[in-house]
């Protein structure tokens, strides 16, 4: 993890110093005079986007006002920028912000054509974007564990449909072996009993450029992946669950996946019908895997 470290000591104590009130200071920042007061009070912390502005209006380093322990990832390089999530679609040019949610997140790579952009937006060059976005697949995959802090603590919920598809395409079937896009749109039309979506119609979903499919376009996602409906509309819950029980599953992953036990990943565990559905995924996974021998 190499968010950087929010200390509300320091943020007081630096604006003091520079003679600055909790009014003016929010004025530049562009917040309100209570969210500065909770800052330093500890009732709350600025969003990591925030901090460059923070340091700006402070004019003090970055660096040295909110220190990093490590070397950034993506999320890291967009917050460093200012830049929020929901800004990045226009950035690169699409319909969301499902390309960069993607690779942030470990699941999907950027795609050539949006290193340029993306590149001028952070202030970096293309090959420190590339060093980022490997820093970020790393960190998915559970190989930083610097400050014992797992990938699915430090990433964020996956929250458009086009993340949903990614993450269970990604982490639900065997290296190589995830449906393509046909495959997809043929499971959804048996599913449906008539043609509602087409290849490019499945590929659309994926890439972020179609956020509203038809309703039995999502159930039938949900029935081809193994999923419940629930995970596909904007209920955090739900998608919390998966996400959480896909990670575990992955990090329980040794040579083959082994079955998953009933614990709490959150303050509602995971429920039993969620749980039954990564026990199959992780039993398809074990034969796939298994070497004929056995």
């Amino acid at each position: 993890m190499s968010t950087r470290r929010f200390d509300r000591v320091r943020l007081r104590s630096v604006r003091r110093a520079a003679e600055m009130s909790q009014a003016e200071m929010a004025a530049g920042v562009r917040v309100s005079d209570s969210t500065v007061a909770g800052w330093e009070l500890g009732s709350s912390e600025p969003d990591q986007e925030k901090l460059p502005a923070i340091a700006r209006v402070l004019r003090r380093d970055l660096d040295d006002l909110f220190p990093r322990g490590a070397l950034p990832d993506l999320r890291d390089l967009r917050c460093d920028a200012g830049l929020y999530r929901y800004e990045m679609a226009e950035i690169i040019g699409t319909k969301s912000d499902g390309p960069v949610a993607g690779a942030e997140q470990g699941v999907r790579r950027l795609k050539v054509k949006y290193l340029p952009a993306l590149a001028r937006a952070y202030g970096v060059s293309e090959d420190e974007l590339k060093e980022a976005e490997e820093r970020s697949f790393a960190r998915a995959r559970g190989d930083d564990a610097s400050d014992g802090v797992s990938a699915a603590e430090t990433e964020e919920l996956p929250r458009t449909l086009a993340d949903k598809i990614t993450l269970m395409l990604d982490h639900s079937y065997p290296a190589g072996t995830a449906p393509s896009d046909q495959d997809i749109a043929a499971a959804v039309n048996a599913y449906a009993g008539l043609d509602v979506i087409s290849a490019d119609g499945v590929a659309r979903l994926r890439l972020g450029e179609d956020e509203d499919p038809a309703p039995v376009v999502r159930q039938g996602l949900a029935h081809m992946l193994g999923v419940t409906p629930l995970y596909f509309e904007a209920d955090d819950v739900v998608a919390r669950q998966v996400y959480e029980g896909l990670r575990l599953m992955s990090a329980a992953k040794q040579g083959q996946v082994g079955r998953i036990r009933a614990r709490g990943m959150t303050s509602q565990g995971v429920p039993p019908d969620v749980l039954s559905i990564l026990n199959d995924l992780a039993t398809k996974l074990d034969k796939a895997e298994r070497p004929e021998s056995e």
